[in-house]
């Protein structure tokens, strides 16, 4: 491993500029599952903690912007790859036919080694087309001299009704049988007589399988079938002209090698406890197998488009090193949390750590920001929350998010009226400064047994910078807020209702 390399680093970074930082021939699998060519504009709710998230799938300039696009980064992947390592890009049949072209292209059309079918659903209803159930693994190889091992899926239900249809008396075990001769006849102990059973009168020879280890090994062959009947693993046939046969039985199988179509790898449903509430989450055995399949303990996985960290998190588990690499603040602390509950302690770099950072992140990745910096959650709800982005930590106090500057009265108005409705007496609005009104308002809001806290993101920023400390206390606001003078009182007619909140919301969204 290139020295330079660190590993056990999320990085929050377009991948283009990350992957060029890192050194070349350092990486010995990669796995990447990018957005999709599909056009469409996902709201995603995380988990327990419903973190939203938006991210775009939309490429304006057609398949080939998106094409060219990706090639930019497949480029980058090829160089950092070592020439023993592989590749694996997931995509659907919107454009997986153009992946291939432009990956034979950077690859070399001869190291292209699989296209793994995944079927992710059992049925899809769609009009005048076959229904669209699978999505598509290009496996590539940057040599002819990749890691391979070999990996097992378990035996398909019709496999197992089919061979392992006998059972052993007693215990119930179920067993196929398998041969013990093979063809040809053979001079020697492997081709003579044992109990009456001559394999050379039917032209074939003793042969016993490799499977049942200990229990022949250094045999003569006589001695070895001896100790497998001592130890009734041998089928007699009710025939006196039968071969007896070997019972494998189904519990020692260890399936059969994976194949290039995945149906036993179902996708995660909505109870399934790995699921993070990202709706492109792939399962971690759809991933342990790749990852299982073309590295060993030790070597680095990469991830350029980490999502919720599904490629990291196995790694982790399988004793591999790894890097992970996303754009999206979310993404990475959501991936940091995972992490921590498989006992991992990610190191993170390029969180956003100045005002300028913050100013410049999506509306949806600044709110995410700010819910997280207060240990709060999310609101489930994107449409009619009157303005109520998340909630506080054990009271549940509601927290409205305003990625302004001099957030004004108007605002603290509209949210007393949120806060009401939802039966609290508090809430907290977060903005980079606000106007004398709100203040003012705040202050008036309070002598009528309404606690609004106005939170400004610098104070937020001060306080996570704290070493060792990445707790966030609100505290009430300076005791200056509350001494100054009261405006006039405003009558509860003047205030805006609940439905005229949800309708200014929908407003808002659809502008």
């Amino acid at each position: 491993m290139a020295a330079s390399l660190e590993t056990g680093v999320l990085y929050r970074d377009d991948n283009l500029d990350r992957l060029a930082e890192l050194p070349s021939d350092s990486v010995d699998l990669i796995y990447l599952d990018p957005p999709f060519f599909s056009n469409r504009v996902y709201e995603v709710i995380w988990g327990d903690e419903a973190e939203v998230r938006s991210f775009e799938d939309r490429w304006d300039g057609g398949i080939q912007h998106y094409i060219g696009w990706m090639q930019q980064r497949v480029v980058e992947l090829h160089r950092v790859l070592k020439s023993t390592g592989s590749l694996y890009f997931h995509c659907d049949p919107h454009a997986s036919h153009y992946l291939k072209v432009m990956l034979d292209d950077v690859f070399g059309l001869q190291n292209f080694r699989s296209e793994v079918i995944w079927k992710r659903t059992s049925a899809h209803n769609s009009a005048k087309r076959w229904g669209p159930v699978h999505d598509t693994i290009l496996f590539y190889s940057r040599s002819d001299r990749f890691a391979w091992n070999k990996v097992f899926q378990p035996l398909p239900q019709e496999t197992i009704d089919r061979w392992y249809n006998n059972v052993e008396p007693g215990t119930g075990r179920p067993y196929n049988r398998a041969d013990l001769t093979a063809s040809g006849v053979r001079a020697g102990e492997s081709g003579g007589a044992w109990r009456g059973r001559n394999p050379s009168a039917k032209g074939r020879h003793w042969a016993i399988p490799r499977f049942v280890g200990s229990l022949v090994e250094g045999l003569t062959t006589s001695d070895a079938l001896d100790a497998l009947d001592a130890a009734g693993r041998i089928h007699w046939p009710k025939r006196a002209d039968g071969m007896p046969m070997l019972k494998r039985y189904l519990d020692e199988s260890r399936g059969i090698p994976a194949q290039d179509v995945v149906t036993d790898i179902s996708p995660l449903n909505n109870v399934a406890a790995e699921r993070l509430g990202y709706p492109t989450q792939k399962p971690e055995a759809l991933i342990e197998r790749f990852v299982a399949a073309s590295s060993q303990p030790g070597d680095v996985v990469l991830d350029p488009f980490c999502g919720c960290g599904t490629t990291v998190a196995v790694a982790a588990r399988l004793r591999r090193e790894w890097i992970g690499i996303d754009i999206s603040p979310t993404a990475i602390e959501i991936m940091k949390r995972r992490l921590i509950r498989i006992g991992v302690d990610p190191a993170i770099a390029n969180a956003p750590e100045n005002l300028a950072d913050l100013k410049a992140l999506k509306p949806f990745e600044f709110q995410n920001w700010v819910i997280n910096a207060m240990n709060g959650t999310h609101s489930p709800r994107k449409v009619g929350d009157m303005g109520i982005d998340g909630f506080s930590f054990l009271t549940r106090d509601p927290i409205q998010v305003k990625q302004s500057e001099r957030v004004g009265r108007p605002t603290v108005d509209s949210f007393q009226t949120a806060v009401r409705r939802h039966g609290s007496d508090s809430g907290y609005i977060v903005a980079f400064s606000f106007s004398r009104g709100a203040v003012e308002e705040v202050a008036r809001a309070r002598s009528e047994g309404l606690n609004i806290r106005l939170v400004r993101v610098p104070e937020l920023l001060i306080l996570l910078k704290r070493p060792g400390d990445r707790r966030v206390d609100i505290g009430p606001q300076p005791a200056s807020v509350y001494e100054l003078p009261l405006p006039p009182m405003r009558r509860p007619e003047d205030l805006p209702t609940a439905e005229e909140l949800i309708e200014s919301d929908r407003r808002a969204r659809v502008s």
